[in-house]
């Protein structure tokens, strides 16, 4: 909608402000005019459209650093158009999409196809991120000035990891000297090339063999140090075990100019949660135990996990409906992030603020682009919740055009029921 906009009664949670109050929202032509207790006070002047939020929550639209995404190449899984209508049901209204396409977005041409593809299909806003590497294949490095000019707003190999440290350490180099932020995801190749889940009692208990922490851990140490010796900027884009939380608080104690992520699916769910061989539970890295899932909220608390991803991952019934070790790994999730997520706030885990903080503002400070606050002048972009409101997830009720939730029939409380990108509605349940 366009015009004048108040959005009334509203609780403003806004952690770019420190704020968490009731209030109002003021939404002008696009823009936020006013947002928080001192809005409440303004009147409404004639011509206004009035929306009551009492009993709602007003967010900053959420900022999903981690989406995977078939177009080009793998439409049949999901095109720009139907995970920006995901994003949307979920509240998110800026995402990140991984090079992980046919062809690998590691040239212009392809950043540019993804942005006019969004331009002309996308409800929300979608940032390209572009390979690290020629073809994801860890060898030869693109072109990270040109990459960044047409529009990357940070560079990965998506699923795959970079072995060949000398690559990795020009790549750092290369990115610093640009502003650039490099985001890796670490599993060791050799120590996970046999497992399927998290190594432990319970993978043994299946008959399967596991992957260790160490898998993670050993290419982060490596890829920490490389940070420290060139000065780049390094976000670890998914965690998973108690021993890489330690080593990314021990790089920022040295001051390192390092972040981490995190997958909603690895705050609120196990490795028991697998069952008896649930493909939509084996996930890359793979769940792990209680006890790491515990220290992964405490990570996420104190700051050294920065932001929360969907790791939003579309497979297909042919790729999931197989026996668990040759089933793919990956689950959607841009539909599930916030009432994902809203678990640990019902559970008295994690504050809504610190919720909210970890999926919108620190991410969308982390890569520079204007999202992730309520503050007077900002683009309207903002997430309506009820944070109580009892629900339970079908796939039918899925706008990925894959089904494979690791969510499938799960009880929730809390839900968005409006999403709002530049003063427009996107989404309203």
């Amino acid at each position: 909608m366009t015009g004048l906009s108040i959005y009334q009664n509203a609780r403003i949670v806004d952690p770019s402000r420190d704020l968490d109050a009731v209030g109002a929202l003021v939404v002008r032509n696009g823009r936020i005019e006013a947002a928080g207790p001192e809005a409440a006070n303004q009147g409404t002047p004639e011509g206004a459209t009035v929306v009551n939020c009492r009993g709602l929550a007003i967010v900053p639209g959420l900022v999903d650093m981690r989406v995977f995404i078939g177009e080009p190449g793998g439409e049949y899984r999901e095109t720009i158009a139907s995970a920006s209508a995901a994003a949307a049901a979920g509240g998110v209204t800026s995402l990140v999409m991984m090079p992980d396409t046919e062809p690998v977005i590691d040239d212009v041409a392809l950043v540019e196809f993804v942005l006019r593809t969004a331009r002309e299909t996308a409800r929300t806003r979608v940032f390209p991120a572009a390979a690290i590497t020629k073809g994801l294949a860890g060898r030869e490095m693109t072109e990270i000035g040109l990459l960044l000019d047409a529009g990357a707003v940070l560079f990965t190999d998506g699923r795959q990891t970079i072995s060949n440290a000398a690559v990795m350490r020009n790549a750092m180099r290369y990115a610093r000297d640009f502003g650039a932020m490099i985001a890796h995801e670490t599993q060791d190749a050799d120590l996970s090339a046999d497992g399927v889940m998290n190594e432990g009692l319970f993978a043994s208990w299946l008959g399967y063999s596991g992957i260790p922490r160490e898998a993670e851990l050993l290419p982060l140490e490596r890829d920490l140090r490389l940070a420290a010796l060139t000065g780049s900027r390094y976000h670890a884009a998914m965690i998973s075990a108690a021993m890489s939380a330690d080593a990314i608080r021990a790089a920022k104690d040295r001051g390192l100019d390092v972040s981490a992520g995190i997958s909603v699916n690895h705050l609120t769910l196990n490795e028991n949660d697998v069952g008896e061989y649930r493909t939509f539970f084996k996930l890359s890295p793979p769940l792990r135990g209680e006890d790491d899932r515990r220290a992964m909220i405490d990570a996420l608390n104190d700051g050294t996990i920065d932001v929360i991803v969907s790791a939003h991952d579309p497979q297909d019934v042919d790729t999931k409906r197989l026996p668990f070790s040759e089933a793919a790994s990956g689950a959607v999730g841009l539909e599930t992030l916030m009432a994902a997520g809203l678990r640990l706030v019902h559970s008295g885990d994690v504050s809504l603020k610190r919720l909210i903080a970890a999926m919108s503002t620190g991410p969308a400070k982390l890569l520079g682009i204007e999202a992730g606050t309520l503050a007077p002048g900002a683009s309207a972009d903002f997430a309506v919740v009820d944070l109580d409101m009892p629900w339970v997830l079908s796939p039918d009720m899925l706008h990925s055009k894959s089904k494979n939730t690791a969510f499938d029939e799960a009880r929730f409380s809390g839900r968005v029921v409006q999403t709002v990108v530049a003063g427009e509605t996107v989404y309203s349940a």
